[in-house]
């Protein structure tokens, strides 16, 4: 079915906001448990999307893309700073902190997936396709966040994980390209490999959510 660009935000938008919010979110709360209070002190710990907005990165750039054709959406909320000094143990509780991000993602999905579920059961309710669309949107956006995240170039979340787990020589030779990892990023998605690379990966997480729910 084919949506104009207003349903395509009445869709979208609460799907992406909860996404992003999750992810940021979780975070914060990492880098709290962990010793870091940074994120906490800024009242970051929280579902309020207003503090993790972006103005170009969560509603310029995922409007961009919902106007263009192709179904991918692609954004970021503002990043929660960490200082990794202040954790109990910076090298090994990166990777907590790290990983709580995507893992959110994971968990928002499911629950996406719980009411898409629901929404297969409402037969005849003016309610079941808008709550089946959005549902699907919402697996959708968390599934790509999550997955995009987990790719192990700094400072992306996976790129940190793997500098967490690296013996120190490698990890300090693998720090060295985190001032080019955004470049990297949009090297791959303008070459079109980073579809490639993410693909097989969407799938085994789709696969995960329809065994859970």
């Amino acid at each position: 079915m084919e949506f104009n660009l207003i349903q395509k935000i009445t869709i979208w938008a609460l799907p992406v906001l909860f996404a992003i919010t999750a992810h940021e979110a979780a975070h914060a709360y990492a880098a709290k448990k962990f010793g870091d209070p940074t994120a906490y002190l800024l009242g970051r710990v929280t579902f309020n999307p207003l503090k993790h907005i972006d103005p170009i990165g969560t509603i310029l750039l995922p409007l961009i893309f919902l106007i263009l054709p192709g179904g991918f959406l692609f954004g970021w909320a503002k990043p929660v700073p960490v200082d990794f000094g202040r954790l109990n143990n910076p090298k090994r509780d990166m990777l907590w902190v790290a990983a709580a991000g995507p893992a959110a993602n994971l968990v928002m999905a499911i629950l996406w997936g719980l009411l898409f579920k629901l929404a297969e059961g409402l037969d005849g309710s003016s309610f079941q396709l808008p709550l089946a669309y959005m549902s699907q949107a919402g697996i959708s956006i968390n599934v790509v966040l999550m997955v995009l995240n987990l790719i192990p170039v700094p400072p992306l979340d996976g790129g940190r994980i793997l500098l967490s787990i690296l013996p120190h020589h490698l990890a300090a030779k693998l720090a060295l390209i985190e001032p080019y990892g955004l470049f990297i990023l949009i090297g791959l998605m303008a070459t079109g490999l980073l579809n490639g690379i993410m693909s097989p990966f969407i799938a085994m997480a789709y696969r995960l959510i329809h065994f859970v729910v």
